[in-house]
């Protein structure tokens, strides 16, 4: 296939002084790698001071109903299950597409590369459900064992890049790389363990659609209609299975084509022939620039669509879909809570869980694996500062708090519990782990 045509642009209209004003600080913050998790954080901490200053009007808006009327087909739902069941599904599309960019083409492309960052994937997902069971197998609590088993990404790389100095690059990339994993046995948890019962015919209408899609990335179709309608689709099939539908999320991000269509030779020899017409003549300035939009439009059109698909969703899940879910989902009136619950073994099996099973089963199994010659410690890093990365990797929140809502569906007592362990064990290891990264010296 040859390589896109280059060609001028139209020019960009200038943006108003008091618009860039605006706008320069707000996308300052933005483009900061902690600034969803500070944004996480927030609607975290809103949520815990509506609940608990008024929460009477908190559940009214959380339960408040919602409903979409297509001709004769009606949909009723409330604000919980909008952003749970659905606005949650996008959430796990762009974890399913970084996960396909990663396996395809990024650090996990090679057994090499993935081999160790799985290893302490496993042991953050082994050690720290044992750890709950030994508080709650044979209990009431039991069926919350997944809960602390996923690393929240957002908070985790948050608290990394604000501890950039100390932190070498390619111990980031473990972190990130092991919460992929992470991310993995969490969606398989979900869909295996916390369905409804499966109705074997909706589950074979969903494979096929399944298939169809495939055949859709197998020919490249970079319409993004055809692939909403088909994720949609795929939702409802989910549904009727009685499997969570927000797995056709995942199921439809790992189907998206992740290499470009274009090959990258090919794009560089267009581009090496454009550029050396450029450089041969003599142009004004405003033509110049508008030979660089039109290098930068060729550029994106190489893209592959789960680039392109991510790089456009991304920003509305970190900026709107994860802080909305954490303001419906964080609300825990800590006065309504009976003072056994505090400390009930659903809440104290979470935490410990959360703080010392995900750095100790990290730790462990990465140290393991190091000693056997796998491969060697990240970043050459040494063992205080995997230690205090390990820490980090146990703020589960996002996911942690959707398996808990799946674990418990019709005991709020319980998962108002869990929610209370998943935020205490979360600040816990977060603190522990910035402390730990905090008494190191600064990275060369």
């Amino acid at each position: 296939m040859s390589a896109p045509r280059i060609e001028r642009s139209s020019g960009v209209p200038p943006i108003p002084p008091l618009v860039r004003a605006v706008a320069r600080p707000l996308a300052a913050f933005f483009r900061l790698e902690a600034a969803s998790g500070i944004l996480l954080l927030a609607a975290a901490v809103a949520a815990l001071a509506w609940a608990n200053l008024a929460g009477g009007s908190y559940h009214a808006f959380v339960e408040a109903p919602l409903g979409i009327r297509i001709g004769p087909l009606v949909a009723a739902f409330t604000v919980h299950a909008l952003v749970n069941d659905g606005l949650m599904t996008l959430f796990f599309f762009v974890v399913g597409m970084e996960i396909k960019h990663e396996l395809a083409v990024g650090e996990l492309r090679s057994p090499s590369r993935a081999a160790l960052p799985l290893v302490a994937a496993l042991g953050g997902m082994v050690v720290p459900a044992a750890i709950y069971l030994a508080w709650n197998a044979g209990g009431e609590g039991q069926p919350g064992w997944g809960i602390p088993m996923a690393t929240d990404i957002a908070f985790a790389i948050g608290v990394l890049a604000l501890l950039r100095s100390r932190v070498p690059h390619a111990l980031l990339v473990f972190v990130t790389a092991l919460a992929i994993f992470d991310d993995i046995g969490g969606i398989l948890v979900i869909a295996f363990f916390y369905g409804e019962g499966v109705a074997m015919t909706w589950l074979a209408g969903a494979v096929a659609l399944a298939a169809g899609l495939g055949v859709l990335s197998r020919w490249q179709v970079r319409s993004g209609l055809a692939w909403a309608c088909g994720g949609a689709t795929l939702w409802y099939a989910f549904h009727r299975a009685g499997i969570h539908p927000t797995i056709a999320g995942v199921a439809l991000g790992l189907l998206v084509p992740a290499r470009p269509r274009f090959h990258q030779q090919d794009v560089i020899d267009a581009l090496t022939l454009h550029a050396g017409a450029l450089a041969g003549s003599r142009e004004d300035e405003a033509r110049a620039a508008e030979d660089v939009v039109g290098i930068e439009k060729a550029l994106e059109a190489r893209e592959s669509l789960v680039v392109r698909l991510t790089s456009i969703l991304h920003p509305w899940v970190a900026f709107g879909v994860v802080p909305a879910f954490a303001l419906v989902n964080s609300g825990v009136e800590l006065a309504a809570i009976p003072p056994h619950r505090l400390l009930g073994s659903v809440a104290v099996g979470t935490a410990v869980a959360l703080l010392a099973g995900k750095a100790l089963g990290i730790f462990a199994f990465t140290a393991a694996a190091v000693k056997l010659g796998l491969a060697p410690i990240p970043g050459e890093a040494g063992w205080m500062r995997l230690l205090g990365a390990c820490a980090v990797a146990g703020i589960g929140f996002t996911v942690a708090i959707f398996i808990a809502g799946l674990a418990f569906p019709h005991r709020p007592d319980l998962l108002d519990e869990a929610k209370l362990g998943i935020l205490a064990g979360s600040l816990a290891a977060g603190v522990a782990g910035a402390l730990v990264l905090r008494a190191t010296p600064p990275v060369r």
